[in-house]
C-alpha cells in the first residue's frame, strides 16, 4: 500500500513538475506584471495627492499675497504655479485670482496676461471661458478692440454663448459699428433665458442701437416673425 501511495506521489509530483516547466514562466511574468501595476497604481495615486496638496498650497500663497496687495509675490506665486502645476484646477483658478488682484493695483499688463494664460492653458472649458470674457473686457478698455474680438474667438461651453455675444456687441458699438452690435445683442437676446436679469440689460443695449427688444421677443422664443426697428 505504502509503495502504491509513493508512485501515486510521485505520478502527481512529475505531473506538477511538467506543468510548471511548461508554464511556469509565464505564470511567473503575469505576477511580476500584476504586482508592478498594484505598485505603480499606488505610486500614481500617491503622487497626485502629493501634486494636489503642494498645488493647494501655492495656491493659498497667491491667495495671502492677493489680499496684501503684494503684486510682487502675485506674480512670484503665480509663476511657480504655472512651472509645476499647470495642468491643475490650482492654477486655474490661481491665474483668475491674480488678474483680478494684479488688475485692481492697477497692473493693467499683468492682468491681462494672467488671463491669457488661463484662456490659452486652463483645462477646464468654463474657466478659458471666464478668462476670455475677462480679457476681453481689459481690452475693450485699453481700447484694443481687434485684441479684445481675438480673445472671444474659438469655442466655447453653450452656457457662455449669450455672454460671448454680448461683449462682442459691445466692442462693436464702442468702434461706432450699430449694425455688428446690434447682430450680436440679437444673438445674447436670444441666448438668454426669459427671465435672466442680464438679458435685461441687454434689451437696453438693443434700444440704445434702435431695436424694440418687444419685438424682437418672439424670434428669441423661436418664432419666424422679423424684428421691428425704432426709428
Amino acid at each position: 500500500m505504502a509503495t502504491h501511495l509513493d508512485l501515486e506521489e510521485q505520478e502527481q509530483l512529475d505531473q506538477l513538475k511538467h506543468f510548471w516547466n511548461t508554464y511556469g514562466t509565464l505564470i511567473t511574468w503575469v505576477v511580476l506584471l500584476a504586482a508592478g501595476a498594484f505598485v505603480a497604481w499606488n505610486g500614481w495615486q500617491y503622487f497626485q495627492r502629493t501634486k494636489a496638496l503642494q498645488a493647494s498650497a501655492l495656491y493659498d500663497e497667491v491667495e495671502r499675497s492677493a489680499q496684501a496687495g503684494d503684486t510682487a509675490r502675485i506674480e512670484r506665486a503665480l509663476a511657480d504655479m504655472k512651472d509645476k502645476f499647470a495642468g491643475t484646477a490650482y492654477a486655474q483658478q490661481a491665474g483668475l485670482l491674480a488678474a483680478r488682484a494684479l488688475y485692481d493695483k492697477g497692473n493693467a499688463e499683468g492682468s491681462r496676461g494672467a488671463l491669457a494664460w488661463v484662456s490659452e492653458h486652463a483645462v477646464d472649458p468654463g474657466y478659458q471661458a471666464v478668462a476670455r470674457l475677462r480679457l476681453a473686457g481689459e481690452l475693450l478698455e485699453a481700447k484694443q478692440y481687434d485684441e479684445a474680438l481675438k480673445a472671444l474667438s474659438g469655442s466655447v461651453p453653450k452656457e457662455f454663448d449669450a455672454l460671448v455675444a454680448d461683449r462682442k456687441g459691445d466692442i462693436y458699438l464702442t468702434q461706432g459699428k450699430r449694425d455688428e452690435a446690434k447682430a450680436e445683442y440679437l444673438k445674447a437676446l436670444a441666448a438668454f433665458e426669459p427671465g435672466a436679469d442680464y438679458r435685461r440689460l441687454v434689451e437696453i443695449k438693443l434700444n440704445a442701437v434702435g431695436v424694440d427688444p418687444k419685438s424682437v421677443a418672439p424670434v428669441a422664443a423661436g418664432a419666424a416673425s422679423p424684428a421691428k426697428t425704432t426709428p
